[in-house]
């Protein structure tokens, strides 16, 4: 494994989403940090992130320290929420066409559940397309004010994310960030530093590896 690889760790069987660390199931996954910028400079805010795989999903968990919370007013967990890279979200980009690696999907989940899920095309962006693509992913979230902790899981379907079949050693092209605060005092966190304000540059993602 490179310094760019993240290893989900492959499930038996299919698991209730679940947003405590401490379970059998997450506890055994591999641990990544994402404690830089988007230019590679560290970051005060602690965020780490699981991953787990079985026959049907991708599982990620990511865990996420802070010391206040930007949040969207009444949010809405039923549906996309537009916009929602505008308050604390964190997000999975992820691809599996290694020829047009313009070519990705995003995730992204609030500390209060609220969640946005796009299917990316940079050359040139298709925002209707974007609006209109469902992924089905599942989605938790829950936030321990007296730790200063929120907690963010996803499950999403490899329908959604790749056309090949998954077994061990398959290997997508994904980045992991978070975005925490209101304008003016924002700040950016990255798995992969992407040398850039913005967080979608394809070139930039690092390889999330399916293993037993």
């Amino acid at each position: 494994m490179g310094r760019g690889d993240f290893r989900s760790l492959y499930a038996t069987s299919e698991c209730p989403l679940d947003t405590n660390p401490r379970t059998t199931f997450w506890k055994e996954a591999p641990v990544i940090s994402a404690d830089r910028d988007s230019f590679g400079h560290p970051v005060a805010i602690a965020t780490t992130i699981r991953s787990r795989w079985t026959d049907n999903n991708l599982f990620v968990l990511f865990e996420c320290v802070f010391e206040t919370l930007y949040l969207k007013p009444a949010p809405r967990r039923y549906g996309k929420t537009w916009g929602l890279w505008n308050w604390d979200v964190v997000e999975l980009f992820i691809g599996d066409d290694w020829e047009h690696i313009e070519h990705y999907k995003e995730f992204e989940l609030s500390p209060q559940g609220e969640w946005l899920d796009l299917a990316i095309d940079r050359t040139p962006p298709d925002l209707e397309r974007n609006r209109e693509w469902t992924s089905g992913f599942e989605t938790a979230a829950q936030i321990d004010s007296s730790q200063g902790i929120w907690y963010g899981a996803m499950r999403v379907p490899f329908a959604a994310i790749t056309e090949t079949a998954v077994a061990e050693g398959k290997t997508f092209r994904a980045n992991l960030y978070r975005m925490e605060g209101p304008p003016g005092r924002r700040k950016f966190v990255a798995w992969r530093e992407t040398n850039s304000d913005n967080f979608h540059v394809p070139s930039a993602f690092g390889n999330l590896v399916l293993t037993l």
